[in-house]
């Protein structure tokens, strides 16, 4: 994997993508932007416009709405597993356009030198889950998202 801003994808196993990024702040702001609706609203969605429902605790539960320009809607939603704070997130995510399809993600948050680098691994249950994720354009969504997270971030930086 490369250390850049830019996001990178791997296919660590044939249920598994692998998703990188850093980011020039310090790792609790960047674990604070991925936990408080008040960050996430800013670049969870790509930047469009997000409803945020969060209770963010082992057992809470999770949804959001992204607004698209064209004027759809696009829901998610999921339940955080494992929280160690500000180091690792183990949650579901499921898209509410596809239900059934649940994904387990797990986020780690490492600082190294005054940035923070993101990686998120997704679980399918199937190949064929995984491969779809991949045709959907989500590294495309993924790295339009993280963009917004960096611009996000260097307005509190």
């Amino acid at each position: 994997m490369t250390e850049t801003n830019d996001l990178a994808v791997d296919l660590p196993s044939d249920h598994e993508i692998t998703m990188s990024r850093a980011f020039d702040a310090p790792r609790d702001l960047v674990f604070a932007a991925h936990t408080e609706a008040e960050h996430l609203k800013h670049w969870w969605g790509r930047g469009n416009p997000l409803d945020v429902e969060i209770d963010f605790r082992v057992g809470g539960r999770y949804r959001f709405v992204e607004h698209a320009p064209d004027g759809a809607a696009y829901a998610f939603r999921g339940e955080f597993r494992e929280i160690v704070a500000p180091q690792r997130i183990v949650q579901t995510f499921e898209f509410e356009g596809m239900p059934g399809h649940v994904i387990v993600e797990t986020l780690e948050f490492e600082e190294r030198d005054g940035r923070t680098v993101v990686t998120g691994t997704s679980r399918f249950d199937s190949r064929e889950d995984r491969d779809g994720m991949l045709n959907s354009g989500m590294a495309q969504g993924a790295s339009q998202s993280y963009a917004a997270l960096e611009k996000h971030l260097s307005t509190l930086v």
